[in-house]
């Protein structure tokens, strides 16, 4: 009789496992809070390019602006910057990328095809008033790698030539005790735990 009980119970656990998992594929997930398209300011959807102010930078490829009082937390578009924790060019990334934009500064934005990422940071190309292009301006001074990903590739080919450029020329990460692992390689370590590389 206990013999016949202790071999139900892995079939009695494999059931409520099952009918677990179908309730969970089942019910509707919610969503994180985001953005909508509605709820992005019709002069970004509607414009090819608008004014916007810097409030903070966050990292070597992220800022947060305001559009007409509108805070984002923004993605530059086509670059990857090392991660903070890719010590020290996490670190130095971030501080070029203050040196080229400052808090409060009036600076101009442009979206492309998709205008959020996964994270619900707006994706943009930023540019200075005086037209320095800061996506291209961080990939030709050796601050990130280039992140190309379809559809926002309106301008990749400048910024192949302007991480070429760098490479050529070993500025930044890729001069002596440069980057040592792609900013791309280094989250996906860190998300699995790995140790390789270090």
């Amino acid at each position: 009789m206990s013999k016949i009980r202790r071999s139900r119970y892995p079939l009695i656990f494999i059931l409520f496992f099952l009918i677990i998992s179908l309730q969970y594929l089942l019910t509707p997930t919610k969503e994180r809070p985001r953005h909508s398209e509605r709820e992005i300011p019709s002069e970004i959807i509607n414009k090819g390019k608008v004014e916007a102010r810097i409030i903070e930078i966050n990292d070597g490829d992220t800022v947060t602006l305001s559009v007409n009082n509108n805070i984002f937390r923004a993605r530059l578009i086509g670059i990857d910057a090392p991660e903070m924790g890719q010590r020290p060019w996490g670190e130095k990334a971030k501080r070029h990328l203050e040196r080229l934009v400052k808090p409060a500064e009036k600076i101009i934005i442009e979206t492309d095809i998709e205008r959020l990422d996964k994270y619900n940071r707006l994706l943009v190309y930023l540019f200075k008033e005086d037209g320095t292009f800061i996506n291209e301006k961080m990939l030709l001074d050796g601050y990130a790698v280039l992140l190309t990903l379809p559809p926002n590739v309106k301008y990749v080919d400048r910024f192949v030539k302007a991480e070429k450029t760098a490479r050529r020329l070993k500025k930044g990460i890729w001069g002596k005790n440069g980057l040592k692992e792609r900013p791309i390689d280094y989250k996906e370590r860190q998300r699995y735990g790995g140790t390789y590389g270090d």
